[in-house]
């Protein structure tokens, strides 16, 4: 299934703002802290901007939400029967991802998995959090220049193009863009 097809589902099951701390923009500041960290590796992209668009879609607030990796999870398997096309080993990546992003405490093992939980941390600023270089897993995502390119961006709310050019939702967005 093609993120396009996806994103729709996704939204009109959100119970959040899609405009919010946790919706459209900071999905799309995750993917594209995602294939930056990416950029010296051969991981799939397609994972990265899944993970991105799926890892929150189950929060059901914008405080303290424990469980919402798990439920988020269990939508990834949804989507999955629904014709999301990745194999079996980068589904069980995207699967892991997305369960345990909000408790990834250990090296994951995987570089995939490593880009999505530290694509997820460098967009904390928003939240008026500091992503602490002891919870990140990547070399690249350690790099005081990557760190604080993201942080900026997260802190004023900026809002990546691909919302509108690739997401296609032009026009939905409201005043976040900072």
């Amino acid at each position: 299934m093609e993120t396009e097809k996806l994103l729709p589902e996704i939204l009109s099951q959100f119970a959040l703002d899609p405009n919010g701390l946790h919706g459209l923009p900071h999905w799309a500041r995750v993917l594209e802290n995602a294939l930056c960290l990416a950029r010296e590796t051969d991981v799939n992209p397609e994972i990265l901007e899944l993970f991105a668009i799926l890892h929150d879609s189950r929060r059901i607030s914008d405080g303290e939400d424990r469980d919402h990796g798990l439920r988020s999870g269990d939508f990834a398997l949804h989507c999955r029967d629904q014709g999301c096309v990745l194999n079996d080993e980068d589904f069980l990546r995207l699967h892991m991802a997305i369960v345990g992003h909000t408790k990834c405490c250990s090296d994951p093992g995987d570089e995939t998995i490593r880009i999505c939980w530290d694509a997820e941390r460098l967009d904390l600023p928003r939240l008026g959090l500091t992503p602490r270089a002891n919870t990140m897993h990547t070399e690249a995502a350690q790099n005081p220049a990557l760190v604080e390119w993201a942080g900026k961006r997260s802190r004023h709310g900026h809002v990546p193009k691909l919302v509108e050019t690739r997401w296609q939702y032009a026009g939905k967005m409201n005043s976040c863009a900072g």
